[in-house]
């Protein structure tokens, strides 16, 4: 008998939905039957992906976000709630980088990746979080009972890598985030994790594999090859789901061993 994993009735929240890994993330969790809430600045971009989703069967709805403006997740996440339901899911996706030297970071480059990757999806997990927290606690209606944080950390989280020691800090700190937020909030059925993806090939860095430099990196990883984004598939679905019930705290390597 085959397995399958249903996660109809469920409401998900993608941040940093309009391309890459956050674009695939909601097509998987819209083709595993859950509604899905697209969510990032680019709003042409999500109108396009929601048809996308709608064409194939799917339910999604588009939200504007901006996760380095609290006032702007707040709306974001009670708009979200107003049309589709109580968010069940969220998967917390929204990051940028820089590439530099370290001598050469300035200020205005380290707060761009801190006020998206750490302080952005900090506030983005606390408004969802608390809402999540109202329903297991009886004080707000709800059709599930705790919930599904998944934060997207990055193996940069867990290997410093040269030329962006700036991200691999927010990465590091959003593994941290993670653990905090799961001891905290585990008691009330919101279990909380991390992925932490490897390189993987997008639409944003395809053209860097093509170059020599990309080349050079590629023949340095363990199995000489990058990932597809449909390879996170499995776990991003699993963790969304009631079959990860006793997974709580996790941070998950999907790097092909690059880690290691």
């Amino acid at each position: 008998m085959a397995y399958e994993i249903d996660l109809s009735g469920r409401v998900a929240f993608v941040t940093g939905a309009s391309s890459g890994l956050g674009a695939q993330f909601a097509r998987t969790l819209a083709n595993a039957g859950a509604g899905v809430v697209l969510a990032s600045r680019r709003v042409d971009k999500l109108k396009d992906l929601r048809a996308e989703i709608e064409a194939s069967g799917g339910n999604a709805h588009v939200v504007a976000l901006d996760v380095t403006d609290k006032a702007s997740i707040a709306a974001a996440v009670a708009h979200a709630e107003t049309e589709m339901g109580s968010i069940d899911i969220l998967v917390n996706n929204s990051g940028v980088s820089t590439t530099q030297r370290i001598q050469d970071v300035t200020e205005e480059d380290y707060d761009f990746v801190f006020d998206t990757n750490v302080r952005g999806a900090f506030f983005v997990a606390q408004e969802v979080g608390k809402r999540m927290l109202a329903r297991a606690k009886g004080a707000a209606p709800g059709s599930f009972t705790g919930g599904r944080i998944i934060n997207i950390a990055s193996m940069a989280g867990l290997k410093v890598l040269p030329q962006i020691g700036v991200y691999c800090m927010s990465k590091a700190a959003v593994v941290q985030m993670t653990k905090a937020f799961a001891v905290e909030w585990g008691k009330f059925g919101i279990n909380v994790n991390a992925i932490c993806p490897g390189y993987i090939d997008t639409e944003i860095n395809h053209h860097h594999w093509q170059t020599e430099q990309g080349q050079k990196l590629i023949q340095m990883l363990p199995r000489k090859r990058v990932g597809q984004p449909q390879d996170l598939d499995a776990l991003l679905v699993m963790l969304a789901s009631d079959q990860s019930h006793f997974i709580n705290g996790a941070v998950i390597a999907a790097d092909d061993g690059f880690a290691v």
